[in-house]
């Protein structure tokens, strides 16, 4: 895998074919995790873990893998990827794997982590199959922050509560109170269901507005330069 190859990949999963804002893929986790940063990139962190090994794992065994067993093995090899990031969670951050509770193991079941490894992953090498899975799960990353700081800043106008799930208790003093606490300011909407839905849509409008930019910006004639003659 060289450079170009490497930037197209990247390209491709971080913006052209975004797991979360142009295939769709996954949006249970999506909308119900994304009440707040700190939850919705943690889960993604999982995810682009799970994404890069298995994709690696996927290529490694492509060629011995029988055509009519490939996709249960291919849930085996996640799943068992699934299971030690349960386990990391479990030991490392447990009050984060409380809050996060069944979505790790349904990272399993998401189909962006299959999709990549049936329709990628087991046809490239060891190396661009795990670039890709990393890149995809960065994608889907980015969609959750986004969605996650949207919703949480709306309904309690602040950011990166929940720190110290991950940091300990020294973290509760890195809350960002964009809007003060005794303001009595709470938009209960953006933390529910229908809140994740405007939010996600807010993000995809935004996403078709940048392409169209950059399409009526490619299309745009260049207007040559006119030199004085000597």
């Amino acid at each position: 895998m060289n450079r170009s190859e490497a930037r197209e990949i990247a390209s491709n999963a971080l913006w052209k074919q975004n797991a979360g804002l142009v295939q769709l893929l996954g949006l249970c986790p999506v909308l119900v995790i994304s009440s707040n940063i700190v939850n919705a990139v943690s889960l993604g962190l999982a995810t682009s873990m799970v994404m890069l090994l298995s994709g690696m794992a996927v290529a490694a065994v492509r060629d011995f893998v029988p055509n009519e067993l490939r996709s249960p093995i291919f849930i085996l090899i996640i799943a068992a990827l699934v299971t030690m990031v349960d386990l990391l969670f479990n030991a490392y951050a447990h009050g984060l794997y409380l809050v996060l509770g069944i979505f790790i193991p349904l990272i399993t079941t998401n189909c962006i982590v299959l999709a990549r490894a049936e329709a990628f992953a087991s046809r490239q090498p060891v190396l661009a199959a795990g670039w890709d899975g990393l890149m995809m799960g960065l994608g889907l990353t980015g969609v959750l922050a986004g969605l996650g700081a949207i919703r949480e800043l709306a309904a309690r106008g602040t950011l990166f509560s929940n720190l110290d799930l991950v940091f300990g208790p020294v973290a509760r003093a890195w809350t960002i109170h964009v809007i003060p606490a005794d303001a009595g300011y709470q938009f209960l909407l953006a933390s529910l269901p229908p809140g994740a839905f405007f939010g996600l849509a807010l993000l995809i409008t935004g996403k078709k507005l940048l392409d169209r930019r950059a399409e009526r910006r490619a299309a745009a004639p260049s207007v040559p330069l006119h030199t004085e003659p000597a």
